[in-house]
């Protein structure tokens, strides 16, 4: 064979151009993308099927008709303790708002802790605990906090991966009002 280096330059060249190509189709995607977003979005909500605190349903049926904000928190989880001061005034602001309900949903805690950090907090909203994270995963949550807007249909019209702010709150709600049809 003659000129092995000029064979090796072109199989070198070969191998540029094809990585050239994949990189070229990947330009525009976010790998980052279905870090920051669900894909429940525009989809009918997952079925709950909890109970809340003192043992009571927290369910689907429940809270059909309503705009719901459901929130996945933990007591031990340092962005849900800092977003908790966004959640604590946007439910202050709609707690005469008989059309909107806010679920916070805890997995991977003990009852007997989240009964003592709502108390302490004085968290007055609806919390349920999630045994086998069975909602958790429904949702398709990475972790938490992880906030959706659920429409009055049962759309899912808005989520927050991350700590919520009030800002992010009322632009989430909005869009569940606007959801329902």
């Amino acid at each position: 064979m003659s000129h092995p280096a000029r064979w090796i330059a072109i199989a070198v060249a070969v191998v540029v151009v094809g990585v050239g190509v994949v990189l070229a189709t990947q330009v525009g995607s976010d790998p980052r993308a279905d870090t920051t977003t669900s894909q429940l979005v525009g989809d009918a909500a997952p079925e709950l099927a909890l109970r809340d605190l003192d043992g009571n349903p927290v369910d689907s049926t429940s809270l059909a008709g309503k705009t719901v904000i459901v929130n996945f928190w933990n007591t031990w989880c340092v962005p849900c303790r800092e977003e908790l001061p966004a959640l604590q005034s946007f439910a202050a602001r709609h707690h005469d708002d008989p059309d909107v309900a806010i679920v916070g949903i805890v997995r991977d805690d003990t009852l007997r802790t989240v009964r003592d950090h709502v108390k302490a907090e004085g968290i007055n909203w609806t919390i349920a605990m999630d045994p086998g994270s069975r909602a958790a995963l429904a949702f398709g949550t990475r972790g938490q906090p992880e906030t959706f807007a659920i429409s009055p249909d049962g759309i899912v019209a808005g989520a927050q991966i991350g700590p919520a702010n009030e800002d992010s709150l009322e632009k989430m709600l909005a869009a569940a009002r606007r959801q329902a049809g």
